[in-house]
C-alpha cells in the first residue's frame, strides 16, 4: 500500500495541473454497487474490500469513508497509513474537502466514475475557496496498478420472453411515451441493470450480477446500445436487428453523447423500428419541437454530462428505475418459484449442517439446547469453516432448477464475525464453526426465474438469555414489519420504524436499512424504493408488485450478530374500509425458511405474533415439502412444530 500511495503521489505532482487530492471511488463507469475485478480501484488502493467507500489521498493524508455496515470490517482491513471516516459520523467527504484542502486546491477525480449529483456538490462545496475539481487526463490508479486484471469479454446472453414477461417493444414504446410527456428527445441510460431490462438481455460481466457492461441511448426514433461488440454472437445481433435496436462499439457512446447534445445523432444502419421505419406518436415533430436530454443524476457519470449543454438536460430519476422495480406477473411468479426452490435449498443446508455439529462437535444441535457440547473433534480435515459451510449451501443452491449462481458472496459468520455486518469470509482467515456461538447466514442466487436473498441466525449449542432477548426484539420487529397495512403513497421512511421499536424498547438499534428491492434475474439490491431511515427512503412511494426486504438486526461488536430477512411482494390488503380512496397495500412473504424456535423467548411474544409464526412455518412445511426427502422433511416437520400459546 505504501508504494501504491507513493506512487499515486508522485502521478498527482506531475499531473497538469498538479493535484493537491486524488479521489477514488468505489463505483465504475456505470455508477454500480457491485464492480468488476478491474474496476477495483478503490479496493486496490485502500485493501478495504467492501462494497461501498470512497478513498480520498492527499500528499500527506490517506482517507477511507464508508458506512456503518462496514465501520468494523474497515477498521480491520485498513492499514496505520490510513484514516477510517465513519460517514454519519465524521464530516461527510466534500465538507472534509472544502475545510483541509487550501484555497484554490485541485481535487483531480475520473469523472467516469463519479455520478451527476456527487460531482456537483462536491463543486458546490469547493466554491466557497475557489477549489476545483479536476478530470484526471487518465485514470491514475489504472497508471500504477500493474497487475490489474483484463476486461473480460463474455458474452450477451438473450432473456426470453417466457421470463421476461415484457417484449422490448412494449418497453421501448412506454419509454419514448416517457420521453414525449417530459417533452426530451432522448435519454442515456447508464445503470447497467436498466439496459439488462430495456434490452431483455443479460450476462456475467460483474460477479453476482447477471448484467453487461453496456450503455444504451433512446431517442424517438433510434435505439442504441454500446457494447464491446466481441460479446455479440451473430444470434443476438439478428435479435437486436429484429427488435430495432442497433449495437455499437462500447467506446462510442462518448462522441455519441456529444452527436446526441448537437441533434446530430443519426442511425449508421438499416434497423428495423428506426427512422423512417417508426410511425405514429408524433416522432418528426418530437425530434423538432424538443430539445431535452435526459439523465438520471444518481446513474449517469459526470464526464458524459459533460458533454452535453447544460441547459438543455433533464436531471430526472430514470424512469426505467421505477418500471423495473414494479414487476409483470410473469416477473412475479418467477420470483416466487425460484424462492421456493431456494428454500428448499436453505433447508436442506440446515439438516445437512445441524448433522455435521453435532457429529464433528458433539453440539446439542438446532433442536435441545443443553450445555456441555464437549467439542469432540476426530481431525482438522473434519473441521468446518465458514466457507466450508458456505461451500455446501452453494452447493445444494447449484442442484436446482435455472441455478445460475449466487446473488452476492455469501456471509458465512459465527460469533463475532456476525457483529460485522457485511462480514465476507476468507478461506485463508476465517473462523471455525463453534457450537457455544451464534451463527448468521446471510445468501441468495441468482436463477432465470428470479433472485433471492435469505438471512437465519441459528445456535447448535445452548443460547443466552440475552441472545435470546436480542433476537426475539428482532423477530418482532422483523414479523410486524411483514404484517403491515398502509395506504397508497407510503414510503419506506415512515414504516422503517415498525422494524425497529421492538429493539429501540430495549436501547437497542442496527446501522443498516431495513429493506431493499430485488431485481428480476438481476441485482440483489434493485431501487429505486427502499426501506430506511435514511432520507432517500422518502423519494418513491412503496407500490402494489414491487419486491422489498423486510430484515431487521442487531450487532454487539466482539459478541454476535443477529439479523432475519425475507423477501416481500407488495400486494393491495383488500381491507374493510378504503378511508380516502387511496388504497391499502401490505405484503405477501415469498422466502420459506423456518425461524429458530429454541433462539426465542416466547413470552415477550404476543399472541398475534405466535399465530403468525404458526401459519407461516405450516405455509412452509406445505410449500417446501415436494422438495424434500424422507428425512429433510420429518426435520422440517419438527422445526415448524406449532407453538402453544
Amino acid at each position: 500500500m505504501a508504494d501504491t500511495l507513493s506512487a499515486l503521489r508522485s502521478l498527482m505532482a506531475s499531473h497538469s495541473p498538479p493535484l493537491d487530492a486524488l479521489v477514488v471511488p468505489s463505483e465504475d463507469y456505470h455508477q454500480s454497487e457491485y464492480v468488476s475485478a478491474r474496476d477495483k480501484r478503490r479496493e486496490f488502493v485502500s485493501g478495504f474490500t467492501g462494497s461501498a467507500g470512497l478513498a480520498l489521498i492527499t500528499m500527506k493524508k490517506a482517507l477511507l469513508w464508508t458506512d456503518g455496515r462496514y465501520f468494523l470490517q474497515a477498521a480491520k482491513e485498513l492499514s496505520d497509513q490510513w484514516n477510517l471516516m465513519r460517514i454519519g459520523e465524521d464530516p461527510a467527504v466534500d465538507v472534509w474537502m472544502a475545510d483541509n484542502l487550501p484555497k484554490e486546491a485541485a481535487i483531480g477525480v475520473d469523472t467516469w466514475c463519479v455520478s451527476i449529483d456527487t460531482a456537483k456538490r462536491w463543486e458546490h462545496a469547493f466554491a466557497r475557496k475557489h477549489q476545483k475539481l479536476v478530470q484526471t487526463s487518465k485514470n491514475l490508479v489504472d497508471e500504477v496498478w500493474k497487475n490489474q486484471p483484463p476486461p473480460e469479454i463474455n458474452p450477451v446472453i438473450i432473456h426470453p420472453l417466457e421470463f421476461s414477461g415484457r417484449s422490448i417493444k412494449d418497453k421501448l414504446n412506454d419509454l419514448r411515451e416517457n420521453l414525449k410527456q417530459e417533452k426530451a428527445r432522448g435519454i442515456i441510460i447508464t445503470a447497467l441493470d436498466e439496459v439488462a431490462w430495456l434490452y431483455n438481455i443479460r450476462g456475467s460481466d460483474v460477479s453476482y450480477c447477471p448484467v453487461v457492461y453496456a450503455f444504451a441511448i433512446v431517442t424517438s426514433n433510434l435505439a442504441l446500445l454500446y457494447v464491446d461488440k466481441r460479446k455479440v454472437s451473430s444470434e443476438v445481433l439478428s435479435y437486436m436487428e429484429d427488435n430495432g435496436i442497433e449495437v455499437r462499439e462500447y467506446g462510442a457512446v462518448s462522441s455519441d453523447v456529444a452527436l446526441l447534445a448537437s441533434n446530430q445523432l443519426n442511425a449508421l444502419s438499416a434497423v428495423k423500428g428506426t427512422q423512417a421505419e417508426v410511425t405514429g406518436n408524433g416522432t418528426k415533430e418530437m425530434k423538432d419541437e424538443f430539445e431535452l436530454i435526459w439523465a438520471d443524476p444518481t446513474s449517469c457519470c459526470y464526464a458524459l454530462y459533460s458533454k452535453l449543454d447544460a441547459d438543455k438536460v433533464l436531471l430526472r430519476p430514470s424512469p426505467l428505475a421505477l418500471a423495473k422495480a414494479i414487476k409483470n406477473i410473469v416477473e412475479l411468479e418467477g420470483l416466487k418459484r425460484a424462492h421456493v426452490r431456494d428454500g428448499a435449498a436453505v433447508v436442506q443446508y440446515l439438516v445437512w449442517l445441524d448433522h455435521q455439529m453435532q457429529e464433528i462437535y458433539g453440539a446439542s444441535g438446532y433442536f435441545l439446547a443443553d450445555v456441555g457440547a464437549n467439542k469432540k473433534k476426530y481431525s482438522e480435515t473434519m473441521k468446518l469453516t465458514e466457507v466450508t459451510a458456505s461451500d455446501k449451501l452453494e452447493g445444494f443452491r447449484a442442484s436446482k432448477e435455472h441455478f445460475r449462481g449466487l446473488s452476492f458472496p455469501t456471509i458465512s459468520s459465527v460469533g463475532p464475525n456476525a457483529a460485522i455486518i457485511h462480514y465476507a469470509p476468507r478461506a485463508e482467515t476465517c473462523a471455525e464453526l463453534d457450537p457455544d456461538k451464534i451463527y448468521l447466514f446471510d445468501s441468495g442466487a441468482q436463477y432465470v426465474d428470479g433472485t433471492t436473498d435469505i438471512t437465519r441466525t441459528v445456535h447448535f449449542g445452548k443460547p443466552s438469555e440475552h441472545e435470546k432477548a436480542c433476537y426475539t426484539a428482532v423477530l418482532k420487529g422483523h414479523i410486524a414489519l411483514g404484517n403491515a397495512h398502509f395506504p397508497n403513497g407510503t414510503n419506506g421512511n415512515a414504516l422503517d420504524i415498525l422494524a425497529r421499536v421492538p429493539l429501540w424498547k430495549y436501547g437497542l438499534d442496527y446501522r443498516h436499512g431495513t429493506g431493499h428491492g430485488i431485481g428480476s434475474y438481476l441485482n440483489v439490491h434493485e431501487g429505486p424504493h427502499l426501506i430506511s431511515f435514511r432520507p432517500q427512503a422518502r423519494n418513491v412511494p412503496l407500490q402494489e408488485s414491487m419486491t422489498v426486504t423486510d430484515e431487521p438486526g442487531y450487532y454487539e461488536d466482539g459478541n454476535f450478530g443477529i439479523r432475519l430477512e425475507n423477501v416481500l411482494i407488495i400486494k393491495d390488503a383488500g381491507t374493510k374500509f378504503n378511508f380516502g380512496d387511496k388504497g391499502y397495500l401490505s405484503f405477501e412473504h415469498i422466502t420459506w425458511a423456518p425461524y429458530q424456535r429454541k433462539l426465542i423467548d416466547l413470552s415477550l411474544l404476543i399472541p398475534e405474533e405466535i399465530d403468525w409464526l404458526n401459519s407461516y412455518h405450516s405455509k412452509c412445511r406445505d410449500i417446501l415439502a415436494p422438495y424434500l426427502n424422507e428425512s429433510e422433511s420429518a426435520w422440517l416437520k419438527k422445526a415448524t412444530e406449532p407453538i402453544s400459546i
